[in-house]
């Protein structure tokens, strides 16, 4: 399932996070993680601030779209199907994300301003980035994923993945004990 989730992406990863304590670390996971030069770190124990970028992004984009429900595990495939197809295209190439511009005062304090230029997708933020293509994996370009982002709007990808969606959910739905996210 890790090789599949990080084939999607179109860069090198640099890191990989585990939200959870040593305990719960597949050794597979971070062997494999290591022969590809990916550095894998974890959550420090007690230390709930760890993972707050992590719980808000899961806050403000998965429960917001998927819900807080539980989904069976033979619904998994569907799901996965669901987010390769779906939904994370949407979220890399159609859904705008504030970038905050940091200043620090005399006395070191950081303050984060959103302007409106700040606002866009992640692959248009990616793309400004200085020497943004020698991030990306070996074969690929942007001319390549230019085509991805731009083969809908951003209103008729955001419908697109709606339906697609609620025809997961219901199909869950139909087949699970539990209520269906809301």
């Amino acid at each position: 399932m890790l090789e599949a989730i990080l084939h999607q992406f179109p860069y090198r990863i640099m890191g990989f996070h585990a939200d959870n304590g040593s305990e719960y670390i597949n050794h597979k996971v971070a062997e494999m993680l290591g022969g590809l030069l990916i550095e894998f770190t974890k959550s420090r124990a007690c230390r709930s601030q760890d993972n707050a970028l992590v719980e808000g992004k899961n806050g403000a984009v998965i429960r917001k779209h998927v819900g807080y429900g539980h989904i069976a595990a033979p619904h998994a495939e569907v799901v996965q199907k669901f987010y390769t197809a779906h939904f994370n295209p949407y979220l890399n190439y159609h859904r705008l994300c504030g970038f905050a511009t940091t200043t620090f005062n005399e006395r070191g304090k950081r303050t984060r301003r959103y302007k409106a230029a700040d606002y866009q997708t992640p692959y248009e933020k990616l793309k400004s980035l200085p020497e943004a293509a020698g991030y990306l994996k070996q074969g690929r370009s942007f001319e390549w994923l230019d085509v991805i982002a731009t083969k809908m709007s951003n209103t008729e990808f955001a419908k697109k993945m709606g339906v697609a969606k609620g025809k997961l959910l219901r199909q869950c739905k139909l087949e699970s004990p539990f209520p269906p996210p809301r």
